[in-house]
């Protein structure tokens, strides 16, 4: 077998991304879409010229990787059902909105024999990349800050566009489980994993059960410490951007290309204070793929295909994904106690009531 069939499972906005990634993707075909609308399901099969269905046990039939593409409340349930028919699945972030839930699709798949991964197309971003080889690597010293900012808008209406959206029990929470989970990522993945969050959390325009204003502090694995902000309040939104300091340099990253890349050369002089500017910017690339949300999926698609295809681990697996959660979950319940410090052994113990 060199291609493997892929299936989409829920036909709502994000699908046509999936549909025009797996289309392009080198070891995946798309061969079935399925949606409980079976209207949805049939104007995107039509599309592609793909089979469509509306009934799920017909759709595991056809295919050999499952993408779920429904509410983030729903994941775990259908990917532990792909699971159990011996496919294996791909899910849009976040894995699930509970950690019970995200453990069980991570354990049933395992079980199964099946690979699990997680949407984070971000991480495939060259300069992203480049980022987390320069922080492992020590080209930035010793990291003392890590910092996330997701300052998007989002109207009235996004919200009004679908009942899950905006609520508990299927969008797991607001700014930061549905926008703002990608960047909380990539943040938790440079700095090498997040320890413990203090945060506060509102609503602070929006008729929704949900936060849109949210900001942490976080305290990372290694000591560092750093910011996390996220929001759909903030009119009329601003890029989402990484800043990363370390004692020998500092990288933002805006809407995944490096917008500074600055590392003091060794032999800097020290005498007066640090200089306004230290060292030369590393060569920013052009490349368009960095603009390109369909060209990162395709990437992450690709890699997964591959990964499936050659008996190898995902770039990013299930239980990887499941820390990104962890530092939303803990941010959440660090909110319920009114800011005090949570830290992610008590998420992963079941001490949050998740």
């Amino acid at each position: 077998m060199n291609e493997l069939r892929f299936g989409i499972l829920g036909c709502g906005n994000i699908s046509k991304t999936h549909a025009v990634a797996v289309t392009n993707a080198k070891g995946a075909i798309l061969s079935a879409v399925c949606d409980i609308v079976e209207s949805k399901a049939g104007d995107l099969g039509a599309k592609y010229g793909v089979t469509f269905f509306s009934d799920c046990e017909a759709f595991f039939k056809e295919v050999d990787v499952v993408l779920v593409c429904l509410p983030s409340g729903m994941h775990a349930e259908y990917a532990v059902r792909a699971a159990d028919q011996g496919k294996h699945v791909l899910t849009e972030k976040p894995l699930d909105i509970t950690f019970a839930s995200g453990i069980r699709m991570v354990e049933q798949c395992q079980s199964a024999g099946v690979t699990l991964g997680c949407i984070s197309q971000h991480r495939f971003a060259r300069d992203v990349q480049a980022l987390k080889a320069a922080a492992e690597s020590g080209e930035l010293g010793k990291l003392i800050e890590g910092d996330a900012y997701i300052k998007w808008y989002r109207s009235q209406g996004y919200y009004d566009s679908a009942g899950w959206r905006g609520t508990y029990e299927m969008d797991g929470g607001g700014c930061l489980m549905n926008q703002g989970v990608h960047y909380i990522d990539m943040i938790q993945w440079i700095m090498g994993g997040v320890a413990s969050v203090q945060a506060r959390a509102r609503t602070a325009m929006h008729s929704i059960e949900v936060e849109d204003q949210a900001m942490a502090i976080v305290e990372y694995n290694n000591g560092a410490l750093g910011v996390i902000q996220g929001s759909t309040a903030t009119y009329p939104g601003l890029s989402e951007r990484l800043e990363v300091h370390g004692t020998m340099g500092s990288v933002v990253v805006e809407g995944d290309r490096a917008k500074i890349w600055t590392v003091k050369p060794t032999d800097q002089h020290e005498a007066f204070g640090p200089m306004v500017s230290l060292g030369q910017p590393r060569e920013l690339t052009d490349d368009p793929t960095l603009k390109d949300w369909d060209e990162l999926h395709r990437l992450q698609i690709e890699n997964f295909a591959q990964s499936v295809l050659n008996s190898q681990a995902p770039f990013i697996t299930g239980r990887q994904a499941l820390e990104p959660l962890k530092v939303i979950l803990a941010i959440y319940e660090s909110v319920r106690r009114g800011g005090s410090k949570v830290t992610l052994d008590e998420i992963a113990s079941g001490r949050d009531g998740a």
